[in-house]
């Protein structure tokens, strides 16, 4: 879960970023978190992911609290996460297969355990098929499968998108979006930020839109037309 109680946030230069949120979004939801660029959704993402800490407020998300946090305790908060990038940020000298056991590797898994939750995760993306391909001989809409693999592969409770259709066509961009639905149908917690109006309004699901560092809407299957 993830909690927001009268947070507010401003940054060393006296920006004043978020104004006074309230927002709790529940284990195993799908949320599309929207707003014009500066309205504060990449800062709300930094203090989930516990880059930021709130001025005034708490931030509470899978049970740490974002405020209080040792900073040991980030990478155990993280590993509840998976965050998946615009730029895909993949490592071009690995393989997808590579990519995607890196992330498990990091966290000190065996390798009897990659061996075998690397292929399923890839199956489950639809990549099984590519697994010894590079990053530069796939597809914009492959790369973000990687992307997408590489985020779930060490069983977060919750996905957080960050503008993960920004770089892809219309088809390929509502392709990434049902993949996160399929993984949000299997219990995990999906937030996704976006700008893509198009893909917002085709899917009747809870849309915060913020502004000004304040949400301003806050409803399930609403018209996007910020």
């Amino acid at each position: 879960m993830v909690r927001f109680s009268g947070v507010h946030l401003t940054y060393a230069n006296g920006t004043k970023a978020i104004k006074g949120i309230d927002l709790q979004i529940n284990d195993g939801e799908f949320v599309f978190l929207i707003g014009p660029s500066g309205s504060g959704k990449s800062t709300i993402v930094k203090m989930i992911t516990g880059e930021l800490r709130p001025t005034q407020g708490r931030v509470i998300v899978n049970g740490f609290n974002v405020g209080t946090i040792r900073q040991s305790g980030i990478p155990k908060l993280r590993r509840t996460l998976g965050v998946i990038f615009q730029d895909f940020r993949l490592i071009e000298k690995k393989t997808v297969y590579e990519n995607v056991a890196f992330a498990m590797r990091v966290i000190g898994a065996g390798r009897k355990n990659i061996q075998e939750r690397v292929p399923v995760i890839l199956d489950l993306v639809g990549l099984a098929h590519k697994a010894n391909r590079y990053p530069h001989e796939l597809s914009g809409g492959e790369q973000q499968r990687v992307a997408i693999a590489r985020a779930l592969i060490n069983n977060p409770k919750t996905i957080i998108a960050d503008e993960p259709t920004g770089n892809l066509d219309p088809v390929r961009s509502r392709e990434i979006i049902y993949l996160l639905e399929k993984i949000n149908s299997l219990g995990t917690t999906v937030i996704t930020v976006t700008h893509e109006r198009d893909l917002v309004n085709s899917l009747s699901k809870r849309v915060v839109a913020i502004d000004g560092g304040r949400i301003i809407s806050d409803q399930t299957g609403g018209y996007y037309a910020i």
